[in-house]
């Protein structure tokens, strides 16, 4: 049975969610884990969040899937990926990001 990515929205196939890494759990809360609620993302959707945003951003603007989806930073992401059946791509951390590590 397929897996829905909360983010994107895509499917991911069956044959490949063997792959434990494919499909991961995302903490609307960085670093409140105990109380944060989860979403299940794909890998590149994952990996491009924490690439574009603090964790202090996380948690106090883009803490539900919908602030996220209603990011400016993420628009153009979510446009390409939504048209890829990639689940690998490289990812740089944002000098936003950096800057504010």
């Amino acid at each position: 049975m397929p897996t829905l990515c909360a983010l994107c929205r895509r499917r991911i196939p069956a044959e490949h969610i063997p792959d434990p890494q494919v499909v991961q759990e995302h903490h609307l809360w960085p670093e409140r884990r105990a109380e944060s609620p989860t979403v299940e993302l794909c890998r590149p959707c994952h990996k491009q969040i924490h690439a574009l945003f603090t964790n202090e951003e996380l948690r106090e603007t883009y803490h539900t899937v919908e602030r996220l989806r209603e990011a400016d930073r993420l628009a153009e992401y979510l446009a390409w990926i939504r048209g890829t059946d990639k689940l690998d791509i490289d990812v740089q951390t944002s000098d936003h990001v950096r800057e504010r590590r």
